[in-house]
Order: structure tokens, then C-alpha cells, then sequence
């Protein structure tokens, strides 16, 4: 140290003379001698502190560095859709903008602006109907994939899960009186004919998923032999079919249905809100399938896109998504609601995931010469 002093000391004293000469080149000397004592100062201090910093790092996301930009495409509902974009907003900083419509017409303007996305991120859509189309987006995993169940966990590539959604009987409680309904069976009792709200599985997701369900379960995993109970089924629907999703789970929350067939969230939020519905897993089995969100291949905004996906797959947007939102989260650190039945006593089962993309538009035309039939 007191080598340094002397050197700093001899230093100043020769840049003194210098400068009565007007010789101005020794000032950046002067500098270089005194930047470089305060830089092996803080490299002092730097390397006590390292520790300290370094765990500030790691717990500080890219998200927080970000701006511009963000075009989402997203068919969920708007209630759903805002608690998470606002949070994801003040968080970045991002600016979002939310186009929302069918998950069917976003996937054709997708496929439309192929070399010239206006979207970048894809938020839904069902597996089954988003699996043929991986082809439209990009491979990325999120930071958060170790903290993701392993059942839904990304090994496609584009296909990041976010929810994990069981398909449901939703019930009005103050219409069904003694009516028992556990399952697929109970729904063809001539009692509640005319009386089941289901949707055009071609223009509902949820309730493509519903047709699946009820394939596999009532064909005891065989879907072919499941087409006798759809048969049965439709004809109970009495000629009613609904077109789309929400008309379900509000036309047997506000009583205009004794059941309906929907997804878990679309019940949930009603028996949260305390009412007067309940929510049955079918006992004859129950597929439980995640919703996606994805990049959009080329997306002009792509480090906001990966940042979303990171953000969508956070504990904080998760315990959201269960906590406000009624969804089961894919974390194995955030628990489904309190209200909601433990996964490990509801009867899951399984469909082929291959065959269901390669059936589906073998299935849906099906299901409608079924249904005209009645």
C-alpha cells in the first residue's frame, strides 16, 4: 500500500509540472494511475460481495430487462386472459396485444401469415387439435421445465403445457332433485332429455374433448366400440346442441340446463363463486388434458415470446392461474384448488394421442350424422 501511495503521490506531483508547461497528454496518464487503484479497490470489494450478487442474479429473470412489443393469439375468455397479461405487463414492461377469437380461425390465420406473422405467441387450444399443427411454431422450453409434472413436461419442442384440465359433468343442484349422475351412463336417463347442455364438438374444443372422453371410457379403451353410447347419447340431447363453449357452463349455471358437459375451469369458477352447481368426474373414467401456449414460428417479437412462455410457467402466474382462475396448474409446487377433487382420486385414464389426430375429422363427421339423425 505504501508503494501505491508513493506512486500515485509522484504521479499527481508530475502532473502538476506538466500543466504549467500546458502539456495536457499527462491528465489521461493521471487518470489510468488513479481509475486503476480504484479498480483494484472495487475488485476488492467485488470479490467479497460476489456471493451476494451472484444469488441476486439468479433470482433476477430476463423478463425484467424487457420492452416493446407482444401479439398474442388466444380463444380463452377475456376473464381469464386479463389477470395474467396484466401481470405479465407490469412485470416486463411489455406492451400485449390480445387478439381473441376461436382457436380454429387463429390457427387459419396462423397458417395465413406463414414468412409474415403478426402474431407471436399462440395461447390454447386443445392437444388434439393443436398437435397436427406443430409444424407452425417454434421449439423452445422455459426455464421452468424441472418444476413441471412429468406427464407434462415439453418433448415435442413448440409444445410448452401450462394447465392441466380434466373434462367434467357440470350439474345445476337446484334443478337435478333425486336425479343420480356419476357418469356418461347416467346421462342417457329419459328424465334428462332435452335437458344436457353439449356444444358442436366441431366448433368447441372442450367438447371435442367430451366425444374422446366419452370414446375411450364407454368402449373401455377402445374408441370404436364407444360410437353405441354416442349414439345414445345424441339422442338425448333431443336436437339441442349449443355452439359454443361458454353456453354450457352459463346455461346450467343460470338454469337453463340440468347438466352439461364442459371442462373443469368452466365449472369451477361457479362452485368457487358459491353456486348452486357441482362438479362430477365421470366414473367411468376421466381424460385430463394440458392446454398449450406456443411461439409462433418467425414471431417478430421473439425475446418478449420466450419470456411470456417463461412467465406462463412461473410460480407466480401459476399460483394465479389456481388461485384466481380455477385451473390445476402443471407445477409440482403449486396444489389444485382446495375445492377441487385431488387428482389421485379421480378415475384418470388415457387415449392415443396419435390415433385421436389422425381420427379426428373421421370422428367429427360421425358425431353429425349421429346427431341430424335425431
Amino acid at each position: 500500500m505504501k508503494k501505491r501511495m508513493v506512486a500515485i503521490f509522484m504521479a499527481a506531483a508530475m502532473t502538476m509540472g506538466l500543466m504549467a508547461c500546458g502539456n495536457t497528454t499527462s491528465e489521461a496518464t493521471v487518470s489510468k494511475a488513479d481509475t486503476e487503484t480504484k479498480e483494484e479497490v472495487k475488485e476488492e470489494v467485488k470479490e467479497e460481495s460476489a456471493p451476494a450478487e451472484a444469488a441476486a442474479t439468479e433470482a433476477e429473470t430476463e423478463t425484467n430487462k424487457l420492452s416493446g412489443d407482444l401479439v398474442i393469439y388466444c380463444p380463452h375468455p377475456l376473464e381469464f386472459i386479463n389477470p395474467l397479461v396484466s401481470e405479465f405487463e407490469n412485470q416486463t414492461g411489455v406492451k400485449v396485444e390480445v387478439v381473441a377469437a376461436g382457436t380454429g380461425e387463429l390457427l387459419k390465420r396462423v397458417e395465413s401469415e406463414q414468412g409474415n406473422p403478426l402474431g407471436d405467441i399462440f395461447w390454447g387450444g386443445s392437444l388434439s387439435t393443436m398437435m397436427p399443427q406443430m409444424d407452425l411454431f417454434e421449439n423452445y422450453q422455459s426455464i421452468n421445465e424441472e418444476f413441471v409434472q412429468e406427464g407434462m413436461k415439453n418433448a415435442e419442442g413448440p409444445l410448452t403445457r401450462f394447465t392441466d384440465i380434466p373434462s367434467v359433468i357440470m350439474i345445476n343442484t337446484d334443478l337435478i332433485g333425486d336425479i343420480e349422475v356419476n357418469g356418461y351412463e347416467d346421462l342417457l336417463n329419459p328424465e334428462l332429455k332435452g335437458k344436457i347442455a353439449h356444444c358442436d364438438p366441431s366448433k368447441s374444443s372442450s367438447s371435442y374433448e367430451h366425444l374422446i372422453n366419452m370414446l375411450y371410457a364407454m368402449g373401455n379403451g377402445n374408441p370404436e366400440d364407444g360410437w353405441d353410447y354416442v349414439d345414445k347419447f345424441c339422442q338425448n340431447l333431443d336436437g339441442k346442441l349449443l355452439s359454443g363453449s361458454s353456453a354450457v357452463y352459463k346455461g346450467v349455471a343460470d338454469g337453463e340446463y340440468v347438466v352439461g358437459l364442459t371442462f373443469e375451469e368452466g365449472a369451477a369458477k361457479y362452485v368457487a363463486d358459491g353456486a348452486p352447481v357441482k362438479v362430477v368426474y365421470m366414473e367411468e373414467g376421466v381424460i385430463s388434458k394440458p392446454d398449450g401456449v406456443y411461439i409462433i414460428k418467425d414471431a417478430k417479437n421473439m425475446d418478449n415470446a420466450k419470456a411470456f412462455i417463461d412467465f406462463i410457467t412461473g410460480k407466480d402466474a401459476q399460483t394465479i392461474i389456481v388461485e384466481q382462475l380455477n385451473r390445476r396448474s402443471v407445477r409440482t409446487d403449486v396444489p389444485a384448488p382446495s375445492y377441487l377433487m385431488p387428482k389421485e382420486d379421480i378415475n384418470i385414464i388415457y387415449d392415443d394421442e396419435n390415433l385421436v389426430v389422425e381420427k379426428k375429422e373421421e370422428w367429427l363427421t360421425k358425431f353429425n350424422d349421429i346427431f341430424t339423425n335425431y
